[in-house]
């Protein structure tokens, strides 16, 4: 009989074949939708929102988007001292793979408890959905929740993330929310900057601060409509590449943004809900929201760089983990 290592190690790499080839055509053939018979799990409805029963007031934005994927039970065994929520799409499993393989190892570090996750929303092709379906039954890293992803629902899946660590692992204690084309130093980030021996923080909040205002024109990424936010500043935001807040500040936020209205810009939209909560985010220059050319000296000094591709997350990883002995 097979082992189970051995069975995992097979289905991944029919699901590392199936991905490659759905992504390299235009789109699948009957015959190969048909091959995918697992059904989407669902978490059995009931109150959604259990955990902020104490909210009587009408909310502007209830977030009732039920879990098709989940992994309510991640932190039972052993409170973690971070959690690692990445905002990814479908397609980009070869980013997660490289992820789970470098900085988001949770077994990296021994003497730290770290619980990595993938945030999604539902696909509008069925197969994609199947497919992130399989890659969580043999990972059990995936969180999905039933609201359509897309660029401009950034900031709902923030907010997904926000409830899980406050319905699920509530006792934590410091979240670091980023994307899949991150990487993170995750030696400087826990070591330097967190310090697991430290008392730990409340109302904490820091990354890459940005201080400017809503952008108006049309062509850009990042326009704001004047009645959408008619102020002329944003308030102190971090950008959304990556930043870390103590694990109490997932809760504050979720519950604040079921009264304040949905901006579609995340990173905005965050700084928004900071300022009514009176949390000042404060600035790391080790957080680039930038791309930087790799030298390993360089490379020790900061948290997060942006802009790293799956391959380029091997090699810096590789070369940083095997020349520790060297300095700088």
């Amino acid at each position: 009989m097979p082992s189970k290592v051995s069975c995992l190690y097979l289905l991944t790499v029919v699901c590392w074949a199936s991905a490659l080839w759905y992504l390299s055509v235009s789109r699948p053939s009957t015959s190969y939708v048909g091959q995918l018979t697992m059904p989407i799990r669902k978490t059995p409805k009931g109150n959604k929102n259990s955990t902020f029963s104490n909210i009587r007031t009408r909310s502007l934005n209830p977030h009732d988007f039920g879990y098709l994927i989940n992994e309510a039970k991640k932190c039972e065994a052993e409170p973690p001292f971070l959690v690692i929520l990445i905002s990814t799409t479908h397609k980009e499993f070869d980013a997660r793979q490289a992820i789970r393989e470098t900085w988001g190892d949770e077994s990296t570090f021994p003497e730290v408890r770290v619980v990595t996750l993938f945030l999604l929303g539902r696909s509008t092709d069925h197969v994609l959905n199947q497919m992130v379906e399989q890659e969580s039954q043999i990972f059990h890293d995936i969180v999905v929740e039933d609201f359509i992803d897309s660029y401009h629902n950034l900031t709902l899946k923030t907010l997904m993330g926000m409830r899980w660590v406050a319905t699920f692992c509530s006792k934590a204690q410091y979240v670091l929310k980023t994307d899949s084309d991150i990487f993170v130093n995750m030696e400087n980030l826990i070591y330097n900057l967190l310090k697991p021996t430290t008392k730990p923080r409340r109302r904490y909040f820091t990354g890459y601060v940005i201080n400017g205002g809503p952008i108006r024109d049309m062509r850009s990424k990042w326009y704001m409509p004047r009645d959408l936010y008619p102020e002329s500043k944003y308030p102190p935001f971090c950008s959304g590449t990556g930043y870390v807040f103590s694990a109490d500040v997932a809760e504050l936020i979720y519950k604040t943004s079921l009264h304040t209205r949905l901006l579609h810009l995340e990173d905005v939209y965050v700084g928004v809900c900071l300022r009514k909560l009176g949390i000042h985010p404060f600035q790391n220059s080790g957080f680039n929201h930038w791309k930087m050319a790799y030298s390993l000296c360089r490379y020790r000094r900061v948290v997060t760089v942006h802009q790293i591709s799956p391959e380029e997350m091997h090699r810096i990883w590789n070369d940083m983990t095997s020349k520790k002995h060297l300095k700088c």
